[in-house]
């Protein structure tokens, strides 16, 4: 009897000195650096569940939404891969990257300025890249470094699977053997996990599980899926998910076309004037297809994060580069300033903030940098040129900056190679439009008005059909918003008030300091 009761009072004194020490561990845990995974779907718009489209099936992004918070009015910086992706990936703006088109790289332009992932290695993360981060020319990069930064990764992962190696002479394209900027879809008979997302999935449960048996280091994992971006490639499973016949179409183009100015609708491209109603809706098809194809694949990054016990101290981001027209005002694709185009999916989920939620106010790409920086404790450049969304995370009810500038070239040709020269006006080849979108309006100025304004309500008007920027009734609008979109391209400029010039040969360094 004596030797149990001492054996109660031994057991019950080492569980008071391991309560004693339980406090301290979760202090240690909640002091632990934040992992991040960054996850970046290429030109996908809000056609998705959780945004609340009545059509395309993305479960796993739905339950991504009821885990962190949705931020309903998110915005691009410009409209295109390589420009958008520079912006977000340096907290700056394409006015003060020097990036405007898809072949440059900011390193070019603005040579000393870290990068977010390169943030992260600097102090001590594990970043991986995995896929399309910064720009990748789609389908014939797939499998090599692109455009990338070497500077910003201590890993990179570059698979190919079979849309690109075996698959590329079954596509139908607009323009036969084009794929990249050309409507063009294939319904593949491959597994999900032969094609390159899937490998992309694959990579990264295998760096998570890497990550999870040595917890070291944090990690910052950035995976760049390539769906929907063309060609849309995606295994027939996910086609059959959404019968041709009722695919959506858009109607009373040439009215709507009737007050836009014409730089508004420099998008388009004359290969799309072949498109039948039966290829409309077979395009349409393609492209949900693709977007569930990807969502698919995320959820298995997602599973893994779980399974693996690494979700509760990883930040998650999902966003795209841009966003996507489907027949809106008669355009496709990019490279407007429509809200189809401007507007972009972002859900973030971070430990100790609201869960299932939306923020309303408009926030822009450039505002992931400092927003990850404050949740995971890493400091960034004094000149980065967004906004920390924390505060947002911790009451969506909060407003923030208020609005969303979105700019993009005109008139240099092929705007896909266009200079990054800041002193062409409406005298020269090239100019600009602006885009401030506010809670309640989209307001844009082309060449600074000179060649085109549109103003639109979106409490009445959603899919902005009724321009209302020539109206006199709307005039005291078009002034104050005017005044506001003159302040924000201001902001959007470095110090020098002048564009970067974009130099030829520079690449990353080789170095992370």
């Amino acid at each position: 009897m004596k030797l149990r009761q001492f054996s109660l009072r031994l057991l019950a004194g080492a569980i008071a000195l391991a309560a004693s020490f339980v406090p301290s561990l979760l202090h240690a845990a909640s002091d632990a650096p934040k992992n991040v995974l960054f996850i970046v779907s290429d030109d996908l718009n809000t056609r998705l569940g959780c945004y609340g489209d009545p059509q395309v099936k993305t479960p796993n992004l739905d339950r991504l939404a009821r885990r962190g918070v949705l931020f309903n009015r998110a915005y691009c910086a410009f409209p295109l891969c390589g420009p958008s992706r520079n912006s977000f990936l340096t907290g700056l703006y394409p006015n003060s990257t020097g990036i405007i088109a898809n072949a440059q790289i900011f390193r070019q332009s603005i040579p000393e300025q870290p990068s977010m992932p390169q943030l992260f290695r600097q102090k001590g993360y594990l970043a991986v890249r995995i896929g399309k981060m910064y720009h990748y020319g789609v389908p014939k990069s797939i499998g090599t470094v692109g455009h990338d930064d070497p500077a910003s990764w201590e890993i990179q992962l570059n698979p190919a699977g079979v849309d690109r190696t075996e698959e590329e002479s079954q596509i139908f394209s607009l323009t036969p053997g084009q794929f990249g900027g050309t409507l063009s879809w294939y319904a593949s008979p491959k597994d999900d996990r032969l094609h390159t997302d899937g490998l992309h999935a694959s990579d990264a449960e295998w760096v998570l599980e890497r990550c999870a048996k040595d917890r070291s280091r944090p990690f910052f994992l950035g995976v760049g899926f390539f769906r929907p971006h063309t060609p849309y490639v995606s295994p027939n499973g996910y086609f059959q998910k959404y019968p041709e016949a009722e695919m959506p179409l858009v109607t009373g183009v040439a009215e709507d076309q009737a007050d836009i100015p014409a730089p508004a609708l420099g998008s388009h491209k004359k290969e799309q004037e072949k498109l039948t109603d039966e290829l409309r809706r077979k395009a349409v098809q393609a492209y949900y297809a693709s977007i569930s194809f990807m969502d698919a694949q995320l959820g298995r990054v997602i599973e893994s994060l779980d399974r693996l016990g690494l979700s509760e101290n990883t930040v998650i981001v999902f966003t795209s580069d841009h966003g996507y027209h489907l027949g809106e005002h008669g355009l496709w694709q990019k490279m407007s300033l429509f809200e189809e185009s401007a507007r972009v999916p972002l859900l973030v989920v971070a430990p100790g903030m609201k869960k299932g939620v939306q923020a309303a106010s408009p926030v822009s790409l450039v505002d992931l940098l400092p927003t990850l920086g404050e949740l995971c404790g890493v400091p960034v450049p004094d000149n980065v040129q967004g906004q920390s969304l924390v505060p947002m995370l911790k009451d969506p009810s909060k407003e923030g900056r208020g609005w969303a500038l979105t700019q993009v070239a005109r008139g240099a040709g092929n705007w896909g190679r266009a200079s990054a020269r800041s002193d062409v006006g409406s005298e020269g080849k090239m100019f600009f439009g602006y885009s401030l979108r506010t809670a309640k309006w989209r307001y844009t100025e082309w060449d600074e008005g000179r060649k085109g304004r549109e103003l639109y309500d979106h409490d009445n008007d959603p899919k902005e059909i009724n321009n209302l920027a020539e109206k006199q009734e709307h005039q005291g609008t078009v002034a104050m918003l005017s005044g506001q979109l003159q302040s924000a391209v201001a902001s959007s400029l470095p110090k020098s008030g002048k564009m970067p010039e974009v130099k030829s040969g520079l690449w990353a360094p080789q170095y992370i300091e």
